[in-house]
């Protein structure tokens, strides 16, 4: 199924739509293999990742585009992306929507920030006026091939306008045809509730923990306020951080990092698993017959794991 067609059926369902953060192929293989239905690829996140910056503005479209493309081909769950500002006016949006839906994103999310643009989460943020916003939210809507493709408009006037014009903008981005809604920064539940009462669409909520501005909510609460996507964008990344910085001790301390494993290090077989290993050792005896194999019992590890994920026949590229 095609991941646009996916993700609309997401938005239709009942229950809420959890879209852990990702920024390179492991990790959306690992939120896949988790079992959840989406992931949402931040752009902060891809930022750090591949270029060692913060998230003020300086990434740019063929930088979050190349991550794009190898996570939609890594896996079969459908990709929100985080396009900032759509790397600027409403032309160079509709080149973006163009980009990335080929690419193979399900959905975008672009916010009503000027340049440069920064975490919604920093300080020193300044908007776009509304007229602008619904131009490039229009201009969206019309450059998609396909009507599932999901289009979200993000706000920042929670922090710059305050709550009450943040919902205003919400409501000008919904009539100009965007699909769901973003109000970046809400303060408190008790906004979270107004919001959600007075925009008449969809909504996205992004938690944040260990430092963002929006208190952390259960999502099964979330969507009992009206949140449909709820985003994890910085959980895998900042996990990871803490888990090298954790390791690194350890060897230092301890002379080797063995114990770390298992409780804190996974194996070699299990990430050679999860990265589908056993696929290509299978596509290779298909076209070049039996391979010299001394480790049986490591790819039968590979086997089983496999079949556990309920692989399928499907080319590993």
């Amino acid at each position: 199924m095609e991941m646009t067609k996916r993700l609309r059926q997401l938005m239709n369902a009942p229950g809420p739509i959890l879209a852990p953060g990702i920024y390179d192929c492991i990790s959306a293989k690992v939120v896949e293999r988790a079992g959840y239905d989406a992931a949402f690829v931040s752009g902060a996140a891809v930022t750090a990742s591949v270029l060692g910056y913060p998230d003020v503005g300086l990434q740019t479209m063929p930088e979050i585009l190349a991550q794009v493309r190898n996570m939609a081909r890594a896996v079969e769950i459908p990709l929100i992306v985080d396009i900032d500002t759509g790397y600027g006016n409403a032309l160079n949006m509709m080149r973006a929507i163009r980009e990335f839906e080929a690419a193979g994103a399900a959905g975008v999310f672009f916010e009503d920030q000027g340049f440069p643009k920064r975490c919604g989460h920093f300080e020193g943020k300044k908007l776009i006026t509304d007229q602008e916003m619904c131009v490039k939210v229009r201009a969206a809507c019309e450059a998609r091939r396909s009507p599932d493709f999901l289009i979200i408009a993000r706000t920042d006037a929670r922090a710059v306008e305050g709550l009450d014009r943040a919902i205003e903008r919400a409501q000008l981005y919904v009539e100009a045809g965007a699909d769901a809604i973003f109000v970046e920064a809400l303060l408190s539940e008790a906004e979270m509730r107004k919001a959600a009462a007075a925009i008449k669409a969809p909504l996205q909520a992004n938690m944040s923990e260990g430092g963002g501005k929006t208190p952390i909510v259960h999502y099964d609460k979330l969507y009992e306020i009206g949140f449909k996507i709820i985003s994890y964008s910085g959980l895998l990344q900042r996990t990871a951080v803490k888990g090298m910085q954790n390791a690194l001790g350890v060897l230092r301390k301890e002379g080797s990092a063995e114990s770390l494993y298992p409780d804190h290090l996974c194996s070699l077989v299990d990430r050679s698993a999860l990265l589908g290993l056993e696929k290509f050792y299978k596509l290779e005896e298909r076209l070049y017959g039996p391979l010299l194999d001394s480790e049986k019992s490591w790819r039968g590890q590979l086997d089983v794991q496999e079949k556990q994920a309920g692989a399928n026949d499907k080319l590993p590229f």
